[in-house]
């Protein structure tokens, strides 16, 4: 059989407790204060905190953690947890009177307080007086065959498990099974483990399973813990109490694994194991560490329902409030410790103050402080050093630095904290010279600034012009390790928050620039910075100073330089960058293209089209992206053959699928230039895809396709855009009304007219709209009567309107309307156009009132519009029916000296007043000339 080596230790010493007394001072607070009230018992005085007034018995806990630095306020370590776990919390610590004039000869600020004398008594932890003792059981050395070696006062045993024999009792085999537990011997102790429980040695042997329950968590064997939960219930038959517990939970808190010592809590309560102050102490330790507050809540809630006291756990449970910025929730835990009549020791008045501090109540910190100290406590830098930081977050910068000169007229030295927090403070409040002289003092003690220290510092240097001090900010930096790319980034934010930038080129020297100028992320950060406040050169320079190469990078960041002016309105210095980058062989296609669109956008066309050219010659696959932006350059300046040139070029690359937005780019330009088949082909060929189309591309398909499509469809587009619940545009609108009334649907156009009216969309083209139509098809009772529905909902009768009226009541002979008509519209201000002057010469013209005629003509000429080729084509045709054909022919002439070239209807007009006036000569010498001009 293997040997098993036990460490077994011969002193067989009890450990002796320690009966520890507090001083508590009493006191006597004003009614309004924060902590109120005073007892006594057997003729001394005892403070209470956040009670009523009445007696009771108390004593003050010491800290029950040693180490209460102000490092440590946020994350309380619990030192000899274990200690803790096989029995309860019994521990009260004693504290120093401290007795000082904190405000002597200054303003009191606790003037609201009143001393009173402090006495010492000694309290055990029941109130008994009893001592308390921890026994440590006598270990007897197992005799066996093997040599024994004596070394360090320990005896090592060897023996095989031959040795071992079932008349062992269960304490014995116990004494060995924790020797090898605690040597180490995990594998050893869990044979020796699994020969206790087949000879027996586990009934009712709960310190066999504590043993190995810490075996098993410190392996991390959660799976195996539970088991032997469930058989010490069932085969063992032990009862289960808090230690057992404790022993896994305190595994899970030495691990820092939250989420498990949470699942062996509520195991623990499934089992109705009632929890002790140790078990609550690791798992809000457990939770503070890990910012589990859902857990924290649930934890401490149930320690409070069964009214176990754990001073660590109030701590624990602010302390998770104030990280997270519930402040309310803090408070309220605050309360509790008031209600539930907790004695508070040192971490707790160091979290209550770091909560108060932490909101900015800093009147409340004060009471704290005051309270603290009348407590028996001893000043304590923490505590100093907390309420310093509180003074700092308000920019109370006259308390925080009297609070530095009483720590040290009490004898305590400061430490890097103090300095660090005058630091921030001084800065917060915008206070350099004594920001600067405390950077000094803390540098001069050997300490080290923190992070936000020196972005502070550069912050401050940056605002009082004080390059030089930035430099040697820099130059600490880089001697305490910071990183170069960090420093880079400090000083940037700084310097560009106080908007002075452009001091970096005389603060960027000596080996921080050697590597931004080697440092690709740090040359795209200084050089981006550079173009995001205008100054290009600089960034120019760093970019021509570099001392990488990467082409690739290189063209990544020029086009980042690029876009950033694009973004930022600044066209021209993208133009300045895109001019100043090095040349290469092979043209950049997003260089290219943003460069394409800025300059669209300047309307600098011809540059633009350059570039185009330059990418086309050069064998650059042009994609989707680079298209779209083309097209629309070719579209803005006009050019929209060039820009149908492009579209089919695109559609010869099977590869690339247009996107929603370029399809309706190219759905417009082909509205432009009335294309209707290729609308057409387009529209099916979008409809074959089968996607599902948006607001804005069921509109665009119905403005820009409305000729192309028979009307069905065009209505059915219309339907199934509302019933989708999709809400037609204005233009949508009245291109349904144009086209229900062109094809004299009224009915669907009145209620196409009254969606529109319901959703208010209704315009002045609407209107006009429906009244042509009216107007067209000769139903002039409804084109009354809806000019006078635009009057009553409140549009003014457009020009459009007016002359829709005059020409159909002109050519309908209701020549008194006409003339009514063309009477309000003089008295409405509303001045005539060109189709104004064209309806009333063509109307006089029919009638032969060739005075009228005339008056309209030097009506027109009077204005300064003059005639124009409409209007020559219908003085013709007036002229020919007054027999004027002398006239006629004279104005051909006027035409062209007036620079306006006849066309076709022009030449028809003088034909057929000469056929009508007999003059049949003359028209064929009209006709001949009309085939040589190709008319």
């Amino acid at each position: 059989m293997a040997s098993l080596k036990l460490l077994v230790s011969p002193d067989n010493n009890y450990y002796e407790s320690q009966k520890l007394s507090s001083a508590l001072n009493s006191l006597k607070f004003a009614s309004n204060t924060l902590i109120s009230g005073y007892v006594s018992t057997n003729g001394a005085l005892f403070l209470k905190p956040f009670c009523k007034l009445k007696q009771i018995r108390v004593s003050r806990l010491g800290n029950e953690f040693p180490d209460t630095s102000e490092s440590k306020l946020d994350d309380s370590l619990i030192d000899n947890l274990e200690k803790y776990v096989a029995g309860d919390d019994n521990l009260a610590l004693g504290g120093q009177n401290f007795r000082g004039d904190f405000n002597k000869g200054k303003v009191n600020i606790w003037r609201k307080f009143r001393g009173t004398k402090t006495l010492n008594r000694n309290l055990d932890d029941h109130g008994k007086g009893s001592k308390y003792k921890k026994e440590e059981k006598s270990m007897v050395p197992f005799q066996s065959n093997g040599a024994n070696l004596v070394l360090d006062s320990q005896i090592v045993v060897d023996f095989d498990f031959n040795d071992v024999g079932p008349e062992w009792s269960s304490d014995r085999c116990n004494i060995i099974l924790e020797q090898l537990e605690k040597s180490n011997g995990d594998d050893k102790a869990l044979r020796f483990f699994e020969w206790m429980k087949v000879n027996g040695k586990l009934k009712k042997n709960v310190t066999a399973y504590n043993l190995i329950l810490k075996i098993l968590g410190r392996k991390g064997d959660w799976g195996g813990a539970e088991l032997m939960i469930k058989e010490m219930v069932g085969d063992s038959r032990c009862e289960l109490n808090y230690q057992v517990f404790n022993t896994v939970i305190n595994a899970c808190y030495k691990n820092g694994f939250v989420h498990k010592g949470a699942k062996w809590f509520r195991m623990m309560l499934d089992y109705k194991v009632q929890p002790n102050v140790a078990t609550f102490r690791m798992l809000m330790s457990l939770y503070q560490k890990g910012w589990v507050v859902e857990e924290a809540e649930y934890t401490f809630s149930m320690m409070r329902s069964m009214k176990i006291m754990c001073q660590s756990a109030y701590s624990s449970m602010i302390t998770i409030y104030t990280r997270m910025g519930l402040y309310e929730k803090a408070e309220d835990v605050i309360y509790f410790l008031r209600e539930d009549e907790v004695i508070l020791n040192q971490e707790n008045w160091l979290v209550l103050l770091n909560a108060y501090c932490q909101q900015g109540k800093m009147s409340e910190a004060e009471q704290v402080f005051f309270a603290m100290r009348e407590s028996g406590f001893s000043p304590n830098i923490s505590a100093y050093n907390t309420l310093i930081t509180g003074y700092g977050r308000v920019s109370c910068m006259d308390q925080a630095e009297y609070l530095f000169h009483d720590l040290k007229r009490v004898g305590i030295v400061p430490d890097e904290t103090t300095y660090r927090s005058l630091i921030e403070g001084w800065g917060r409040s915008g206070n350099y010279k004594q920001a600067k002289l405390n950077y000094i003092e803390l540098k001069k003690l050997g300490f080290m600034p923190t992070s936000s220290n020196l972005y502070t510092l550069i912050r401050l240097q940056a605002q009082h012009d004080d390059e030089e001090g930035t430099i040697g900010t820099i130059d600490d930096m880089l001697t305490i390790g910071c990183q170069k790319s960090s420093i880079l980034g400090i000083v940037l934010q700084a310097y560009e928050k106080a908007s002075r930038l452009e001091k970096m080129s005389l603060i960027l020297k000596g080996p921080l620039y050697n590597h931004v100028l080697k440092n690709q992320t740090s040359c795209t950060i200084l050089a981006t910075a550079f173009v995001k406040n205008g100054l290009i050169d600089d960034a120019l320079d760093v970019l021509k100073e570099k001392q990488w190469e990467d082409p690739i990078f290189e063209d990544s960041l020029y086009h980042l330089l690029i876009c950033s002016c694009k973004d930022l309105g600044h066209l021209e210095n993208a133009i300045k960058i895109f001019t100043c980058m090095p040349k290469s062989c092979k043209p950049n296609l997003n260089i290219f293209c943003t460069m394409i669109d800025i300059y669209s956008k300047m309307s600098m066309f011809d540059e633009a089209e350059e570039l185009y050219i330059e990418l086309k010659n050069s064998g650059v696959k042009l994609d989707m992206i680079a298209f779209s932006i083309v097209i629309r350059m070719y579209a803005k300046s006009g050019s929209l053959k060039k820009a149908c040139a492009i579209v089919d070029i695109m559609d010869e690359q099977k590869n690339i699928v247009p996107d929603v937005y370029l399809l309706r780019d190219i759905l417009r330009i082909y509205q432009r230039c009335g294309m209707d088949e290729k609308l057409a082909d387009l529209y099916y060929k979008v409809v074959k895809n089968g996607e599902v189309w948006d607001e804005e591309m069921y509109n665009c398909i119905i403005n820009c396709c409305a000729r192309a499509l028979p009307l069905d469809e065009l209505s059915r587009l219309f339907d199934e855009m509302l019933k989708r619940g999709l809400t037609p545009n204005t233009i949508t609108f009245n291109v349904m009304l144009h086209a229900y009334g062109k094809a004299r649907l009224f009915e669907r156009a009145r209620k196409v007219f009254w969606i529109a009216k319901k959703r208010g969309l209704l315009d002045v083209i609407s209107y006009n709209t429906i009244i042509a139509a009216y107007g067209k098809n000769k139903y002039l009772k409804n084109m009354s009567a809806t000019v006078r529905k635009m009057q009553f909902d409140g549009f003014s009768v457009s020009l459009e309107v007016y002359n829709c009226m005059l020409d159909v009541y002109g050519k309908e002979g209701e020549m008194d309307k006409f003339r009514s008509v063309l009477q309000r519209m003089k008295s409405s201000n509303c001045y005539a156009d060109h189709y104004t002057y064209n309806i009333l010469i063509n109307i006089y013209g029919e009638r032969g009132w060739i005075d009228e005629v005339g008056g309209v003509l030097m009506e027109l000429k009077e204005c300064g519009i003059g005639p124009d080729l409409c209007s020559y084509n219908t003085l013709i045709k007036a002229y020919g029916v007054a027999g004027m054909v002398e006239d006629a022919v004279a104005l051909v002439k006027e035409m062209r000296e007036n620079g306006i070239q006849p066309d076709r209807i022009t030449y028809t007009n003088l034909i057929t007043a000469l056929k009508k006036n007999d003059m049949f000569l003359e028209a064929v010498k009209w006709s001949l000339w009309m085939k040589q001009m190709g008319l």
